[in-house]
């Protein structure tokens, strides 16, 4: 299933985002996540809308060239798919709840992680 650009943008940022310059932290987040136009993101800067595009150009880059050595998002989305598979096949078991408060427990801590 392929990820949605501004979806796949947000959880990129949300992974690698303190890797990022301030500035172009702000640029992902104003454009990608407060859904800005460039210019209503240029204003903002006090810039060009050019100037934003080449920005949110490069910080896209510098994401998905993370994401290639580190793989993060990549590793979230599998555990996502192996946790989905795990409560579908508790379900039908008699410990199907306590494999489904296991799971949630699971997430919970993933997420607390990032």
């Amino acid at each position: 299933m392929e990820i949605v650009k501004t979806v796949r943008m947000g959880l990129l940022h949300d992974f690698y985002g303190p890797l990022l310059t301030p500035k172009q932290r702000s640029c992902i987040q104003l454009y990608y996540e407060a859904d800005l136009s460039l210019a209503e993101t240029a204003e903002k800067f006090g810039s060009s809308r050019q100037a934003v595009y080449d920005l949110l150009k490069r910080t896209e880059k510098i994401l998905e060239e993370y994401e290639s050595k580190l793989g993060l998002l990549k590793k979230y989305e599998e555990r996502q798919k192996r946790y989905t598979m795990i409560l579908e096949a508790a379900k039908g078991t008699s410990k199907g709840e306590e494999i489904q408060a296991l799971v949630a427990e699971l997430e919970r801590i993933e997420t607390a992680d990032v």
